[in-house]
């Protein structure tokens, strides 16, 4: 079976080339997008708190549409219907069929949608801004060339440094940064295209566990360094999901295995979950008012997968959009090179997957419920609800 690449999703990440975000590919990219109002969520969520600024980093499970303004290809691109069609209708971008875990926060927040940075005419950041590029990784080598990798999205949160303080002077800014929550999705691209591609990273890494560590490594780089070090205080993760459940992952498993999850992508996951447990308590002990949020992605999601109905789905595995067994081609809206034929199920409520990698607005919603309010499942290391982080005053 010929494999595909996995364009993107969630979790965020580090280093990849460069790339030049020329007025022109904005303008081709975009073109589905501008010119139609973003929806603003109202009011305020469950248990909101006063304004404090968000800041965005990974891949496509944040991304709010970045991917629209870069020269990449629709497989990192969701700037085509049926994507957004349940709550928008029409596409922003979002590797959904409608909101992501990122807007819901901000809903919680008391704040509007958090805007893509690439965006044209966004030059407003008090309330923060979205980094994420669908395809990012930890690695530099994650989809080069492709995606807005983490040294970039971390160049452009220095622009975004750099004006507060213009905009506003040094006092003010500084309070607004140590005060913001920074979110990062990250890993699920580094792990996920040593199988859907040609890539050796894994292999010439030695072992999982040191390619592990690679991931981990550079992600403490970008939150010491690159954040914490300059006055960032506060901060959320995701775990990783059991990658091998994926639709577009299950489908590498033989059938003859009785059609269960690849295993072997999810055995990488399980060993980044407990390195980023690590890292985190580790954080915690070595940095004064070093503060964070986990989000158990790993087990909402797995609960939700195995059992649906508790949660109010009816199908865990197989995905709303797509092809082939469990709607795992990636082939949702047609404009992907790979195949152009796909189907879509009548009521995305009902799934837990929205394509082959990405999950439907409902689940999105439940999760970031979940990571606001805290949640049953008790998992380690100890963290904080998010909105108690967000209520948390920075310490410099």
């Amino acid at each position: 079976m010929a494999t595909h690449r996995l364009g993107c999703f969630f979790l965020l990440q580090i280093p990849v080339a460069v790339l030049l975000v020329l007025d022109g590919i904005a303008a081709a990219a975009g073109s589905e997008y501008r010119g139609k109002p973003q929806k603003k969520l109202g009011g305020g969520g469950p248990g909101g708190t006063a304004a404090t600024a968000l800041f965005f980093f990974g891949d496509s499970y944040f991304d709010a549409g970045n991917n629209n303004y870069i020269n990449t290809t629709t497989l990192d691109q969701a700037n085509f219907w049926p994507y957004g069609e349940s709550y928008f209708s029409f596409p922003t971008g979002r590797f959904s069929n409608g909101r992501l875990i990122s807007d819901f926060i901000a809903e919680y927040a008391k704040l509007p949608l958090i805007p893509p940075f690439l965006q044209p005419g966004n030059q407003e950041y008090r309330n923060g801004v979205n980094f994420a590029s669908a395809g990012a990784g930890a690695l530099d080598e994650t989809f080069r060339g492709a995606v807005i990798g983490l040294r970039t999205q971390l160049r452009y949160y220095t622009k975004v440094k750099a004006w507060l303080r213009h905009e506003l002077g040094d006092v003010e800014s500084n309070t607004i940064l140590s005060r913001a929550v920074y979110l990062f999705s990250v890993g699920t691209n580094d792990y996920t295209s040593p199988f859907l591609t040609n890539s050796t990273m894994l292999a010439n890494s030695g072992s999982p566990s040191k390619y592990a560590r690679m991931v981990i490594g550079n992600l403490t780089s970008v939150v010491k360094q690159a954040i914490y070090d300059r006055g960032g205080r506060k901060f959320g993760f995701l775990n990783l999901g059991s990658l091998g459940c994926l639709p577009g992952l299950r489908i590498l498993q033989s059938q003859t295995k009785g059609g269960g999850c690849f295993e072997e992508a999810s055995k990488l996951a399980n060993l980044h979950n407990r390195a980023l447990y690590n890292f985190l308590s580790k954080m915690e002990d070595q940095l004064q008012g070093f503060r964070y949020s986990i989000c158990d992605f790993n087990g909402a999601l797995r609960h939700r997968m195995d059992h649906p109905s508790r949660f109010g789905f009816e199908e865990g595995r197989a995905a709303c959009c797509g092809a082939g067994r469990y709607k795992g081609i990636y082939s949702c809206g047609g404009k992907r090179a790979m195949v152009k034929d796909f189907e879509l199920c009548e009521n995305p409520k009902k799934y837990v997957f929205w394509d082959s990698y990405h999950l439907t607005e409902r689940v999105y919603r439940q999760m970031a419920s979940e990571m606001w309010n805290g949640s049953r499942r008790r998992g380690r290391p100890y963290s904080l609800k998010l909105k108690d982080l967000l209520q948390a005053q920075g310490i410099l």
